[in-house]
């Protein structure tokens, strides 16, 4: 019995690999992390993402690393992703607010913000995750728009402002459960923030930055550090319980969690609305003037035509991305974007888009997959409830 449920694991594992083979780009001019070493240290296999050498797994399997962030403490290397600071002073928010649907002037110090890039038809250019520090913000970039986007940054803010896109900086990721006590060993005084609140730490007299934020719906932290003190940090988090986990666990926490990939679930050609992401959007900005903001008062007041849904095949069968939609009629309604099994919830789980008329929930839709149709039906998200650090409680939501 032992011996079908490893084989059953193996098989799972094998098809998850499948799975993300998409998400992956090959690039001859390949970057490398700091902690490219550690990661062959601890036996890691590689993939190309997004111009970097990146571990898509380690030894265990990307279901194990999925439980081990879960239940225990998962750390994660997402020093791709681009570190943007800007500074200056009070106009800094104000010319910000002219680029971002998200209210600056008013953000509190060490306060992030999702938002997102747009252009004149509100069509996502990157989704970020905006921070305002004492010299003026901090902002995390995807990696595959981080250099577009600061170029766009610099055209849309001139040359009044100092921006600098940090390349000596590593972005370390610590989720799950026992994520705050591990940290905590290390860094004294993180278990005093909140979800979505940072603050500057000293670490072998260096001060670091650390925002109480993730991607997989865990509790957990980012911690900005000097490349040169990445992997003895590591090794220490390592130590104190917590393992490395690679891209694949990643994606299948986010897609349990109902977070979006950029490129996949949004890009230039949808809208925060049509992408069900219109709480970001601040409400006391809705009418003033951003990039977009036209047709984001158009389509609060006319609706969507399309809307991200989540989605549940019956059955085993997963429903890869571009997999096509169909009502009961045969008339195609849209597409998924996103599709794996989920290790938390035990079943295959999707996203994707579909006319705006069948987004109800559980409404009865027929995937095309493998020739065939397979029935599934549209669901709430996320599929796996966050468990976020609001105060004295863990709250779940």
């Amino acid at each position: 019995i032992n011996s079908g449920k490893r084989l059953n694991s193996r098989r799972r594992s094998k098809t998850l690999r499948q799975t993300y083979r998409w998400v992956f780009r090959v690039n001859m001019n390949i970057k490398k992390t700091a902690l490219n070493s550690l990661h062959k240290k601890y036996g890691a296999k590689f993939v190309s993402f997004a111009g970097y050498e990146m571990p898509i797994q380690y030894s265990g399997g990307i279901i194990e690393e999925h439980k081990i962030t879960r239940e225990k403490a998962g750390i994660f290397d997402v020093s791709h992703m681009g570190q943007l600071f800007i500074k200056g002073e009070n106009s800094l928010s104000e010319e910000l607010e002219k680029i971002f649907p998200t209210d600056l002037k008013d953000l509190p110090i060490n306060q992030s913000k999702y938002s997102f890039l747009m252009n004149e038809e509100a069509g996502i250019h990157d989704d970020l995750i905006i921070t305002k520090v004492k010299e003026g913000f901090s902002i995390v970039l995807n990696a595959a728009c981080k250099y577009s986007d600061y170029e766009l940054l610099k055209k849309l803010l001139g040359e009044k402002y100092e921006m600098s896109l940090r390349d000596d900086l590593s972005l370390i990721a610590i989720q799950g459960p026992r994520a705050v006590n591990i940290l905590e060993k290390v860094i004294n005084g993180i278990s005093k923030l909140n979800f979505m609140n940072g603050s500057y730490f000293n670490y072998l007299n260096e001060n670091i930055y650390i925002t109480r934020s993730g991607y997989t719906g865990e509790d957990g932290f980012e911690i900005s550090i000097k490349n040169k003190d990445t992997e003895v940090f590591v090794e220490k988090l390592i130590n104190g319980g917590a393992k490395l986990i690679g891209l694949g666990a990643r994606d299948t926490l986010r897609l349990e969690a109902g977070l979006c990939l950029y490129g996949h679930d949004i890009d230039e050609n949808t809208s925060p609305l049509e992408a069900n992401l219109k709480w970001a959007i601040s409400k006391n900005r809705i009418k003033e003037n951003f990039p977009g903001s036209k047709k984001i008062q158009s389509q609060i007041i006319d609706g969507v035509k399309k809307l991200r849904v989540g989605i549940k095949p019956e059955g085993k069968i997963i429903a890869r991305e571009s997999t096509k939609i169909f009502d009961e009629n045969d008339k195609q309604i849209g597409k998924i974007t996103s599709g794996s099994f989920g290790p938390s919830v035990k079943s295959p789980i999707a996203m994707g888009y579909v006319d705006n008329t069948y987004s109800k929930e559980n409404t009865k839709i027929f995937l095309e997959i493998r020739g065939k149709k397979v029935v599934a039906s549209i669901c709430k998200l996320p599929f796996y409830k966050k468990n976020h650090y609001k105060g004295e409680i863990n709250v779940r939501n």
